[in-house]
């Protein structure tokens, strides 16, 4: 089992969302979910590529690619709907908080990391499971890519 830690630069945002009060934190995940980039173009128009975490109440699907060498970066991708800022919003925390990370640093993280944001009375339990959701397919897809290497 995976020592579980949190790393620098996702520690960082969840201290952001600690350091403030509801309604702010609510405006940084609305920050967030404007700061989500854009699929790249080997991976838009393609929704093969891409899998869907049905667990989220928008649309909302990811990619990885990851180096065939320990402790090369994942890249993480992510497309949802500018309509669904929620939803957007927690895939920019995780896609600031984790991309271009070693996937040992990724696998290690918490499964409660969504919780730790601070969010739970603002947002309801089912978009929450939605973003521990998007963690653990990001995990999933980590594992299976190693295991099929």
């Amino acid at each position: 089992m995976t020592e579980q830690r949190i790393p620098a630069q996702l520690a960082e945002i969840i201290d952001d969302f600690q350091a403030m009060e509801e309604p702010e934190r609510l405006q940084l995940l609305l920050e967030f979910s404007r700061s989500l980039p854009d699929l790249p173009e080997h991976l838009a128009g393609q929704p093969e590529l891409l899998e869907q975490v049905v667990e989220c109440q928008s649309p909302l699907f990811l990619a990885l690619e990851l180096g065939e060498a320990p402790g090369q970066p994942v890249e993480i991708f992510f497309s949802a709907p500018p309509e669904a800022p929620t939803t957007r919003g927690f895939a920019g925390v995780l896609h600031e908080g984790l991309n271009g990370l070693p996937a040992d640093d990724i696998l290690a993280v918490p499964d409660d990391v969504p919780d730790q944001l601070g969010l739970t009375r603002a947002i309801t339990p089912l978009r929450m499971r939605g973003m521990t959701a998007m963690l653990a397919r990001i995990k999933r897809q980590i594992n299976d890519a190693r295991a099929a290497a």
